[in-house]
Parts: C-alpha cells; structure tokens; sequence
C-alpha cells in the first residue's frame, strides 16, 4: 500500500461524511438555496487565492523544472479553469460571480487558509503537498459519487459542476499528481516528516468537511 492509499484509508470517515453531507447532497437533489450558493462562492473565491499564493511557495521549494511546471499549471487552472463551477453555481443563483469577490472569510474558511498557509511556510515540499491534497481528491471523489448515483443529464442544474469534478477512467489530473509526487516524497522522509505529513492531510480533510458545513449554514463572525 503506498503511503496516500495509507492517508487515503484513515480519512475515509471523513470522505463517507463529506457525500452524506447536506450541501453535497443538495448538489446532487439539485435543492440548494441561492444564499448557500452565494456563500460558498465568496468563501471558495478567496480560499482559492490562498491556493495559489501556495503555489507559489511550493515553486519556491522545488528543485527542477518539471515540478515547477505542475504548480504553475495548478495557478492556471484556477484562474482560467476553476471560475466554470463557480459560474455554474452563480448562474442557478441568479447572480453575477463578479459581485462575489474579494469578500471577507468566514471562521471556518479563514481557519482552513491559515492552516494551509503555516504549513507552505514552515513546512517541507511533501508537507505542502499533504496540505493541499485533500482539496482536489475530496472534490474528484465527490463528482464521481455525485455521477454515479445521480447520473445527472444536461437538465439538471449542477450538471456542469458535478461533470467538472468527475474523472474519466484512467484519467490523470492533479489529485493524481499530486498523490505520485507525494508517495515518491515519502519513500525518502524521515518518520517524523510522514506523521507531520499525515496529520497535515487529515487535517486538511477535517476543514474540507468544514467548509461544505460553513457554506450550508452560511457562517459568518458571531460579531460584524
């Protein structure tokens, strides 16, 4: 077993939660209210600049050219690439994703960028990418889920989010890049490094289950 099917084992509860999850499922029943829609926009928008200040650092950190190459690509898919489920969910919204930008983050959400963040600036390449690994596998497992059990046709209204997260067989995207790069990493970490690496994903897994609950709930400060 290499060591992200290891990571990939310990937080299937928190996977199993996260496609039980009422946010998850009003993706799938196509039911969710324009203000959850709205929220996880703002917080997703943001959490997504963070990734990508990451990114950078992650470059900072890699010692050839082809690594560097992976996470420039990464910064180009989000700017370029991630706006289309955000536009998806603003559409059924009613909305302009213009207007939901650059808006302040909620506890949880602030919460999971400083996590990540402290962890890009302290930590190991392996550890940044343990950190940002569960983002892109959660949401990869959720549209396979989600394409799975609804079989979702043109209709219906998140039929573009839920087939913009699904994987194609065989397909290689970042989760599976990301999961070669790491086990590679750890084949040479030290025990120490894996259990910071492990905790950092776990973590990481934790807050992405956080987040749908945030946007749900629509969290903001108890104090504004």
């Amino acid at each position: 077993m290499s060591f992200t099917e290891e990571l990939r084992r310990e937080a299937d509860p928190i996977f199993q939660a996260i496609f039980t999850h009422p946010f998850v499922q009003g993706i799938g029943n196509g039911s969710l209210q324009s203000e959850q829609l709205i929220h996880y926009v703002k917080q997703d928008f943001e959490y997504l600049n963070t990734f990508i200040q990451i990114y950078g650092q992650a470059i900072h950190q890699c010692d050839n050219r082809k690594d560097m190459a992976m996470f420039n690509e990464q910064i180009s898919f989000i700017l370029n690439s991630e706006i289309h489920p955000h536009n998806n969910f603003c559409e059924v919204a009613g909305v302009q994703y213009e207007d939901l930008q650059y808006e302040r983050l909620a506890p949880t959400a602030h919460h999971y960028t400083r996590h990540m963040l402290d962890v890009a600036q302290s930590g190991s390449l392996g550890e940044i990418l343990a950190v940002l690994l569960p983002c892109p596998w959660t949401y990869n497992e959720i549209g396979d889920y989600l394409k799975s059990e609804k079989q979702p046709n043109k209709s219906h209204p998140f039929y573009e989010w839920i087939n913009f997260y699904s994987r194609e067989k065989g397909e290689m995207n970042v989760t599976e890049d990301f999961r070669s790069r790491l086990d590679a990493y750890a084949k040479t970490a030290s025990v120490h490094e894996k259990e910071q690496m492990k905790d950092h994903f776990i973590k990481s897994c934790q807050l992405e289950y956080s987040f749908w609950e945030m946007s749900y709930n629509q969290e903001k400060w108890p104090v504004l």
